[in-house]
C-alpha cells in the first residue's frame, strides 16, 4: 500500500475508533452520580483508545479516542464542561500508548508473539497509568476553578477510584483484543505497518 492510500486508510480507522469510542463510552458505561450533580463513570472507552494507538499509532489512535469520548461529553450535560480535558486526556493515552508500542518496542517490526505480548502489557499499561494518575488530578483542578474546593474534594477521590478501575479493565481488555486481532490481520495482510 502507498503513502497516501496508507494515510486515507488510517484517517478512514481513526473515524471508525472515533465511533467505537464514542458507543462504548455513551451507551456501556455505569454512570456513578456523585453530589452536587456531578459524575462519574465506569467504562471501556480508553480500552478503545488504547486499541487504536497499538493499530494505528500514537496520534491516529489517540485522535480516535479523544474524538469520540469528546462527543460522548458534548453530548451529556452533565459532563459537556469535562470535554476540553477528555479531549487532551485521551489523546495523551493513544500516545504514550502508541510511543511505548512502536518506538520504544517496536511491536509491529517484530513476529515473536512473546516479544510483541510484553510491549503491548507496557505500552497500554503506560498511557492508561498516566491516565490514572492525570485525569482525576486535572479533574480536581478543572472542578476546582468552576465548582469550587468542597465538590472538587470529594469528587477527586471517586474519580481516582473510577479511573483505577478504568484502566485496569481496559488494558486487560485492550490486549486481550489487540493480540489475535493482531494475528488475524497479520495473516489476512490487512496489518498496517506504523513508520
Amino acid at each position: 500500500m502507498n503513502g497516501i492510500n496508507q494515510r486515507i486508510n488510517k484517517v478512514s480507522l481513526t473515524g471508525l475508533f472515533a465511533a467505537m469510542s464514542y458507543v462504548v463510552f455513551t451507551f456501556l458505561q455505569f454512570k456513578i452520580t456523585l453530589p452536587g450533580g456531578d459524575a462519574t463513570s465506569i467504562h471501556l472507552g480508553n480500552a478503545v483508545c488504547v486499541l487504536g494507538a497499538l493499530l494505528l499509532g500514537g496520534l491516529y489512535g489517540g485522535l480516535g479516542g479523544a474524538i469520540g469520548m469528546t462527543i460522548g461529553d458534548l453530548l451529556d450535560p452533565v459532563y459537556i464542561i469535562y470535554a476540553p480535558k477528555t479531549f487532551v486526556l485521551k489523546l495523551c493515552i493513544g500516545l504514550i500508548t502508541g510511543l511505548v508500542a512502536h518506538r520504544l518496542g517496536k511491536i509491529n517490526e517484530s513476529y515473536d508473539n512473546r516479544h510483541i505480548l510484553k510491549w503491548t502489557i507496557l505500552a497500554a499499561f503506560s498511557g492508561l497509568l498516566f491516565n490514572v494518575i492525570f485525569d482525576p488530578m486535572a479533574g480536581y483542578f478543572y472542578k476546582l476553578l468552576i465548582l469550587g474546593k468542597p465538590a472538587a474534594e470529594l469528587a477527586l477521590a471517586w474519580n481516582a477510584a473510577s479511573t483505577s478501575i478504568n484502566a485496569v479493565t481496559s488494558g486487560i481488555v485492550s490486549v486481550l483484543i489487540y493480540m489475535p486481532l493482531r494475528n488475524a490481520l497479520v495473516r489476512s495482510g490487512l496489518f498496517i505497518r506504523i513508520c
